[in-house]
């Protein structure tokens, strides 16, 4: 039986700012691979590099150095319209501020992506992943009338109707309260364990570290360690 390929792969990843004496390195030579479906949480002080990374990983922002791979596509130096395609057919993301068109309802932000890319959804399984996340009475209201926590576990939908390579979060319990933090990173733990998802998640907060499977930590631009 065939090796799956590592959802994320990163070769001497580096990231650098402006140049000569003033430039700064954001980045510095990461190497790293991070597994299909598991849940890795990338942590550090403000300034480590931990969003650079995500940002690079994700095809977000364009390394200085190095490579990286989302499953078996290198996604370094690809040019704007194979980068759109990458992240549109094997990448899901998870914002903070959630980033749901406010005029449209839950149904239709979940389904934005698929519309967009001019894909028929998949009922069954639409149904199957609003119901795990506990949205099925939820889908007529805009975001406006839903709770932080509920806005978020829409933006997780959105990103898993997709069924993507990796999902990648960044700091997605930053703006909840404890409670609705808790709930955001139960639904993310069982799209691990329930669908085999990937998810990549940076967060400053030890206690949503708990819930995954790997800690990647970062000082300086550098892993300083990397936990199981």
């Amino acid at each position: 039986m065939p090796i799956a390929p590592p959802a994320v792969r990163a070769e001497s990843l580096t990231k650098v700012y402006g140049s000569g004496e003033t430039s700064v390195t954001a980045l510095d030579a990461v190497s790293t691979q991070l597994e299909s479906g598991e849940f890795t949480a990338i942590m550090g002080p403000s300034g480590s590099g931990k969003s650079t990374l995500l940002h690079l990983l994700a095809g977000l922002d364009q390394a200085s150095y190095g490579r990286s791979w989302v499953g078996d596509v290198e996604i370094t130096g690809l040019d704007d319209k194979r980068l759109t395609k990458v992240r549109r057919d094997h990448i899901g993301f998870v914002f903070q501020s959630f980033n749901l068109v406010p005029t449209l309802n839950a149904r239709e932000n979940i389904l934005l992506p698929q519309r967009l890319a001019g894909r028929r959804p998949d009922q069954e399984w639409f149904d199957e992943v609003v119901s795990t996340l506990g949205l099925t009475e939820r889908l007529t209201h805009r975001p406006s009338e839903l709770s932080g926590g509920q806005q978020q576990r829409v933006a997780v939908a959105r990103a898993l109707v997709m069924r993507p390579t990796v999902i990648f979060a960044d700091e997605p319990t930053g703006a909840l309260d404890s409670a609705a933090s808790a709930d955001v990173l139960g639904v993310l733990r069982r799209a691990v364990d329930m669908y085999g998802q990937t998810v990549v998640m940076v967060t400053h907060d030890a206690s949503a570290a708990r819930a995954c499977d790997r800690v990647v930590r970062l000082a300086d631009g550098r892993i300083v360690a990397d936990e199981r």
